[in-house]
């Protein structure tokens, strides 16, 4: 029984292995070409983002590749009538399914690493990498399409002569109670200064038009900051639990309870003034709505934090369960073509567990469903996989 253990160990792993660098490789080439065009990056800061991207590539080929293996090997071993020979010496398939299914399972607790390390570590390292490529990135799209903008600024020029920029005007976006800035110089030139967080934009003899009619003009040199962080199209995404990693979300969900009751007792407090003095018009003005928005976004926050450690948990079970569905469904398809078994064995899965896995992580963000629920796609394919283990073994 050993020998037989250790040769679906062997040919489960080959092909694995072997599947897994090939979609890996796909993937990060695909995620570097993306961010490159996104972001206009250079070459030398493209090959800087491969080591972040490749644990989203690992996290996302991991579980495809599994179910490839699996059903390669078991669709060969079933195809090659090896099972029903093994049945016929009286020996349950069980020996040749629990090698893979332990695998699948050590397996998956890398995939839960690799998915809270793609979404903190990963994420922030692209984002890093860009942000210290902004002088670069700026330059070259000045000088290609004399425009530079992100989400809180933006600069225009007329002409580029080595680093000197010629007639620029920034737009400074407003933001807060910031009002848009203008300003406009005979020329002007980027540093980005990464050790202090800034790019700084020196400016020579132009003004500076503030909205609302005011106008400051510099014959000399105007200096103005602008926070690495704001230069980039990342700057625009929202504070996100996704960018968390598990280790901080607990403390994260016990500040936003507190942040959450601290709203509640004002809305409270205030209420109850507003009644006492007959003053229930109040209720109708924007500070009341205010206060009611900032609630509603507390707790949808909340519910967003509830939400990912299950997600994460569950996005690197799937491992386990598209083997569990995925070697039996091959065994009892028993075809020897192991394209035509994954994709017999993929196409349910891609029409059943991803659109509920998509719902249930929707409805546990927006709080309308409980965040247990994201494990919905999982216990069906946990079923699936008990009922066609059941017709392997009995026939």
């Amino acid at each position: 029984m050993p020998l037989i253990s250790r040769h679906v160990v062997t040919e489960f792993l080959k092909v694995f292995l072997l599947a897994l660098a090939a979609l890996t490789l796909l993937i990060v080439l695909g995620g570097v070409i993306r961010e490159a065009l996104m972001q206009n990056l250079p070459l030398g800061q493209v090959v800087r983002l491969v080591p972040y991207i490749l644990p989203d590539a690992l996290r996302i080929a991991i579980p495809v590749t599994l179910l490839l293996a699996a059903t390669n090997v078991y669709g060969r071993m079933a195809g090659m009538n090896e099972i029903i020979a093994l049945k016929a010496l009286g020996i349950s398939p069980w020996p040749i399914l629990w090698p893979s299914l332990f695998i699948a399972t050590l397996i998956s607790f890398l995939a839960v690493w690799l998915n809270d390390l793609a979404v903190s570590w990963g994420r922030t390292g692209v984002q890093r990498v860009i942000v210290q490529s902004v002088e670069q990135i700026a330059y070259h799209m000045l000088q290609t399409q004399r425009r530079y903008s992100s989400p809180l600024f933006a600069i225009n020029v007329e002409q580029v002569q080595g680093r000197r920029l010629i007639a620029p005007t920034i737009s400074l976006l407003p933001r807060g109670n910031m009002p848009r800035i203008a300003i406009r110089a005979a020329e002007a030139e980027l540093s980005s200064d990464c050790e202090e967080g800034f790019l700084r934009i020196r400016l020579r003899n132009g003004r500076v038009d503030v909205e609302g009619g005011m106008s400051i003009r510099f014959p000399d040199e105007y200096e103005q900051l602008i926070p690495l962080t704001q230069t980039t199209r990342l700057a625009s995404a929202n504070p996100s639990p996704s960018w968390l990693p598990l280790r901080r979300i607990q403390e994260q969900i016990q500040k936003q309870r507190q942040q959450i009751e601290q709203l509640q007792e004002e809305i409270s407090r205030e209420a109850a003034l507003a009644l006492f003095r007959g003053e229930m018009e109040q209720w109708a003005t924007p500070a009341w709505q205010s206060r009611w928005q900032r609630l509603q976004e507390a707790k949808s926050y909340l519910a967003r934090l509830q939400t990912e450690p299950h997600r994460r948990w569950a996005a690197g079970f799937s491992c386990l369960c598209f083997l569990w569905v995925g070697a039996p469904m091959a065994i009892w398809l028993r075809h020897r073509d192991f394209l035509t078994s994954f994709f017999l064995c993929f196409l349910p899965i891609l029409v059943v567990y991803y659109p509920l896995m998509i719902y249930g992580v929707d409805g546990a963000k927006s709080g309308t469903i409980p965040p247990w629920s994201v494990w919905v796609a999982n216990g069906v394919l946990v079923i699936w996989g008990a009922w066609l283990l059941r017709k392997v073994f009995r026939y």
